[in-house]
């Protein structure tokens, strides 16, 4: 991009202008596909981003929802949309860093060659979760018992190569034991069996056991990522009784393939606004979530490490689509 449009396209991003008022795009509703059904954490993080992104583009931007091949209807559809900015793809991070590598999984759309990343939003913190008459009170505890009786305690997750199956091997692979895989159909099974004591724990995002664990059918016993949610500041991380273990499950935008580069750059810079935005950081961490950002090359950079990481783990741990 020439510099003085990179420096026109700045001033007008920081001015507070419209998008629309500024060139071609957009002139007219944007929509944001999403590849799950309303209410989960994709879902959510589309809609939050959705309301201050109005005011910023100038349009209305529309949330739909395309359900299905674990998101990836969605993302087919983007990639078959006109290259102009006004669709993109709500991008989970198992999309870009674990479907394309995992060994069964059956890829509708190539996420390199038919769609481009834009840029991230936001990231669902991972929660361990147990019983609220567990005997575990701590990581420590739980790593103690797993080493002491191995493949005895059991993990759920909501499918393999979810994020929730792959934090529990990555757990496994980090403190050196074995512990059980309970997959299951839906996490609102899963979180029954655990609050009953039927599957010991679950690595899992925390937007989805808050309710319960205010209730008090679950007990929050660590956050699996950088920091503690502000809801729950006292919690420890994961980490500090497991160096390395670090699991952030991003969401970010992505558009299909011969996106211009001004347009990407627009995008760029409408979240920008939006991520920095006090209003929507205040919300976002009210749902158990993080703000994130970042623009193209960071995004970029972010799907490369994670393909690493999670492909290791995958064929560490020998796990195949269902």
């Amino acid at each position: 991009m020439p510099v003085t449009r990179r420096l026109a396209l700045g001033a007008l991003a920081a001015s507070g202008a419209p998008f629309a008022a500024r060139a071609a795009f957009p002139d007219h509703d944007v929509r944001l596909l999403v590849g799950f059904s309303a209410g989960g954490a994709v879902d959510l993080v589309a809609r939050l981003v959705a309301e201050p992104l109005r005011p910023v583009l100038g349009q209305n931007v529309v949330v739909e929802n395309r359900a299905g091949a674990s998101g990836l209807i969605a993302a087919e559809t983007a990639a078959r949309a006109a290259p102009d900015g006004h669709t993109l793809y709500v991008a989970a991070m198992s999309a870009y860093a674990v479907l394309p590598q995992l060994p069964g999984q059956r890829m509708p759309v190539d996420m390199d060659r038919d769609l481009v990343p834009v840029g991230n939003v936001a990231g669902v913190l991972n929660a361990l979760v147990v019983a609220p008459g567990s005997p575990f009170r701590t990581v420590e505890a739980l790593i103690a018992a797993a080493k002491a009786a191995p493949e005895r305690l059991t993990y759920a997750s909501t499918g393999n190569g979810t994020s929730q199956h792959l934090a529990g091997e990555l757990f496994s692979r980090l403190a050196g034991v074995r512990m059980t895989h309970v997959p299951y159909r839906g996490g609102s099974n899963a979180i029954v069996d655990i609050a009953a004591g039927r599957v010991d724990m679950m690595f899992g995002n925390f937007p989805e056991f808050i309710g319960q664990i205010r209730d008090g059918g679950l007990r929050l016993l660590a956050f699996g990522g950088t920091q503690a949610s502000p809801l729950f500041p006292d919690t420890p991380l994961i980490r500090d009784a497991l160096p390395g273990f670090e699991v952030t499950s991003w969401i970010g935008l992505a558009g299909p393939a011969g996106l211009p580069a001004p347009v990407v750059a627009a995008w760029d810079a409408a979240l920008a606004r939006v991520t920095a935005s006090p209003e929507f950081q205040r919300r976002i961490a009210e749902s158990g979530l993080e703000v994130l950002g970042g623009d193209q090359a960071a995004f970029r950079a972010t799907i490369a490490a994670d393909r690493q990481r999670w492909g290791e783990v995958i064929r560490s741990a020998g796990i195949r689509a269902e």
